[in-house]
């Protein structure tokens, strides 16, 4: 697996490096060669951050945690990564069965911030795929977002996923 490392406000020590390689390689068992992390870290008022993001085939896991210390932050992203492959297990192996991670190249997210008198809009752009409505459900579990955009296969528009109050899921279709 491929490691990045970003930080904000700190520097990222060698034993944190030296950590977090061995610590992810935990997930050798579940990804292939080509999988690339990207570890963000940033020093806050209430503690450390560490934002852990796994590409594979595909298919992004995320995590973010704040701690006392960056090896604890670590520790906890790399368990809630774990409890998301562990919990999406058989959707997971579903698909790998099939086909579905078929590895592409990984496009990176460009985010830019732009200033308004009032207020701050953060622009997030990412490649949008073609996808089924489950699997969009289960990109949407596997970033831990609340809603998840994509390309519907049978009708070629964009749609919305989303986690209704309720705890089920909502679809938005344009008319």
């Amino acid at each position: 697996m491929k490691i990045t490392y970003a930080s904000k406000r700190q520097d990222v020590t060698s034993d944190f490096v030296a950590a977090a390689e061995r610590k992810l390689k935990k997930f050798d068992r579940f990804f292939k060669e080509d999988a690339t992390a990207l570890i963000k870290t940033d020093k806050k008022k209430n503690g450390e951050s560490v934002e852990l993001t796994i590409s594979c085939g595909g298919t992004l896991y995320r995590s973010e945690k704040r701690a006392e210390t960056m090896n604890n932050a670590l520790d906890e992203t790399i368990e809630a990564i774990l409890r998301q492959i562990r919990k999406n297990k058989t959707r997971l192996e579903k698909k790998l069965k099939e086909g579905a991670f078929v590895p592409v190249p990984e496009e990176d997210a460009a985010e830019e911030v732009e200033e308004h008198p009032e207020f701050k809009v953060r622009t997030k752009s990412f490649p949008v795929k073609p996808m089924s409505t489950e699997d969009a459900i289960l990109q949407m579990l596997l970033l831990e977002h609340d809603f998840f955009l994509f390309c519907n296969p049978d009708t070629g528009a964009l749609n919305v996923v989303y986690r209704r109050a309720d705890g089920d899921y909502g679809l938005i279709v344009p008319d």
